[in-house]
């Protein structure tokens, strides 16, 4: 019962940091660039994506699975609350009833493949400095 309560108030602190993150970064760059298209919502999906796959990586070379706190505050509170698929569904919704039928879909191009390789990159970037042989 220990171990569940830790693990609830983990996700709970990583929650509202990452959606006060997220709330500052989007907010910022679509202040920065404008809101015609959602950028915001864009970084933060591909920054977010590029921090799980570097986490990934790394709960794999470090043995991070025997802390499962550090997981649970940083991915599924942290990372799960930063990244937002109901507002890229939503923004590409709102983008396809206004008739703007090629922002929608590069904003569903620009989602899928900005954000695997933003996976993969920060996978990669842990594995390329890391030795995988040694213990």
């Amino acid at each position: 019962m220990r171990e569940l309560l830790l693990g609830l108030i983990g996700v709970a602190a990583g929650s509202a940091l990452g959606g006060a993150a997220r709330y500052f970064v989007s907010g910022l760059i679509a202040r920065t660039v404008g809101e015609t298209f959602p950028w915001g919502t864009l970084v933060v999906n591909v920054s977010g994506s590029f921090a799980i796959g570097f986490l990934a990586a790394a709960a794999d070379v470090q043995r991070l699975a025997a802390m499962p706190l550090l997981w649970q505050i940083a991915v599924t509170g942290f990372i799960g609350s930063y990244t937002t698929v109901s507002s890229f569904s939503l923004q590409t919704l709102t983008l396809a009833q206004d008739r703007e039928f090629l922002r929608a879909g590069g904003n569903i191009l620009l989602s899928l493949v900005l954000c695997l390789a933003a996976t993969l990159s920060g996978f990669s970037l842990v594995a390329t400095f890391v030795d995988h042989t040694s213990p």
